[in-house]
C-alpha cells in the first residue's frame, strides 16, 4: 500500500531539503534587516504603500517584529511565492507522465487511476511538511539572535494554517494536471491561476462593494498578519480550504479516469 506516494515522497526529499535550507537562510537574511528599521518613521513608510498592496502583503505593523515578519516573509515568501511553487509542482504530478509515456507504464499495472492521482498528491504532504518544520526553527531562532521575541504558539499557528492554504494551492494544480496533457503548458497556468486569486482577493478587499469578490481566492482564508499580530486564528477559513482541497482533488480524480492517455 502507498507505493506510489512513497516513491513520489523519496523522489521529491533532497529537492524539498534544498528548499527548506534555502529558505531558512532567507528568513535569517530578512530577520537580520530588522534592527536597521528603529530609525525610520514606519507609520509614514505604511502610509506610502496603496491601498491594494497594504492588503495584499497584510502590511499592519511593521514597527513590531511580529509585523515585520508577516509582511516580508509570511504574505510575500509564504503566502505568494510558495503558494505558487506548490500549485507549480503539483500541476507536473499527472501532465509529466502523461507526456513522457511514462503514465501507461504505471497503468498497467493492477493500479485505479483514482489510486494512482491520490497517492501523487499524498506525496506534495512531504514538501509542504518539511518546509513547516525547518522554516518556523530558523525563524524562531533569528528573531531571538537580534534579541527580539514572538510567541512561539502564534509562530506555530502560522505555520499549521498555512497546510490548508497551499493544499488549495496544490490541488488547483493537479486538476490542471488532469485538463491540460503538456506539463509546462499546465505549470504556467496553474502559476498564472494562483496569482490572479491573490490578485482578486487583494484588489477586491481594498474596493468597497466587491469584497465578496475575493471568496474565491485561497488567500482569503489565511491571514499570516492576523496570526502573528492579533494572535488571530481562522479556524473556519482553515476548514474551508479543506474543503476546497477535497472537492478539487475529486474533480481531478473524474476528469483522471475519463481521459483517454492510450489505456
Amino acid at each position: 500500500m502507498l507505493e506510489i506516494a512513497r516513491y513520489e515522497a523519496e523522489r521529491r526529499l533532497k529537492g524539498t531539503v534544498a528548499l527548506a535550507v534555502g529558505l531558512g537562510i532567507l528568513s535569517l537574511f530578512f530577520i537580520a534587516f530588522f534592527p536597521s528599521f528603529a530609525d525610520i518613521d514606519m507609520d509614514s513608510y505604511m502610509e506610502a504603500f496603496p491601498p491594494a498592496a497594504q492588503e495584499a502583503f497584510g502590511i499592519a505593523s511593521l514597527d513590531t517584529i511580529e509585523g515585520f515578519l508577516a509582511v516580508e516573509i509570511y504574505n510575500f515568501v509564504w503566502l505568494l511565492l510558495l503558494g505558487l511553487y506548490v500549485a507549480y509542482v503539483a500541476a507536473g504530478t499527472i501532465a509529466e507522465d502523461v507526456e513522457r509515456d511514462r503514465m501507461d507504464m504505471l497503468l498497467s499495472l493492477p493500479v485505479s487511476r483514482t489510486r494512482v492521482l491520490t497517492e501523487k498528491f499524498a506525496a506534495l504532504f512531504v514538501p509542504i511538511g518539511v518546509l513547516n518544520v525547518v522554516v518556523p526553527i530558523a525563524v524562531y531562532a533569528g528573531v531571538l539572535a537580534i534579541g527580539e521575541s514572538v510567541d512561539p504558539v502564534d509562530l506555530v499557528m502560522v505555520h499549521l494554517l498555512s497546510i490548508p492554504y497551499l493544499l488549495a494551492c496544490a490541488a488547483i494544480g493537479l486538476v490542471l494536471s488532469t485538463v491540460v496533457d503538456r506539463a509546462d503548458v499546465a505549470k504556467r497556468i496553474a502559476i498564472a491561476a494562483v496569482f490572479v486569486l491573490f490578485l482578486i482577493d487583494s484588489i477586491s478587499a481594498s474596493t468597497e462593494g466587491l469584497e465578496w469578490v475575493g471568496n474565491v481566492s485561497p488567500t482569503a482564508y489565511y491571514d499570516p498578519t492576523a496570526v502573528l499580530v492579533e494572535s488571530s486564528y481562522d479556524l473556519t477559513g482553515a476548514a474551508v480550504l479543506l474543503a476546497a482541497t477535497v472537492a478539487l482533488v475529486i474533480v481531478s480524480q473524474y476528469q483522471f479516469r475519463r481521459s483517454d492517455i492510450g489505456t
